[in-house]
């Protein structure tokens, strides 16, 4: 039995951006896409500049620590990465600024 799945445009550049974005290597860091534009804007930067970003986040417990298990959250001021710390597991977000 042979299962075919048709995509439409959008939901084929859904696709595209998952793809794009599970190829990123975050050291075991896990991510969920919960908002498109956010993605979006997330998958434009490099992937050097993403890793600085994710590894570059301040507790309030910790100091500079990195984010894990985040989410994207498109924000008027730019991409809103909200997750826990990698070494205490607080509530923590980071906010990469459009301009």
């Amino acid at each position: 039995m042979t299962i075919l799945f048709v995509y439409n445009v959008k939901q084929q550049k859904v696709v595209d951006l998952m793809a794009r974005l599970g190829s990123i290597s975050n050291g075991g860091l896990t991510m969920s896409v919960n908002d498109f534009n956010a993605a979006q804007k997330w998958a434009k930067l490099a992937k050097d500049i993403q890793q600085l970003i994710v590894r570059n986040v301040f507790c309030a417990d910790c100091g500079v620590t990195t984010i894990v298990k985040y989410t994207f959250h498109d924000d008027e001021y730019g991409i809103l990465l909200k997750g826990k710390c990698k070494k205490c597991g607080r509530d923590m977000a980071r906010l990469i600024e459009d301009k």
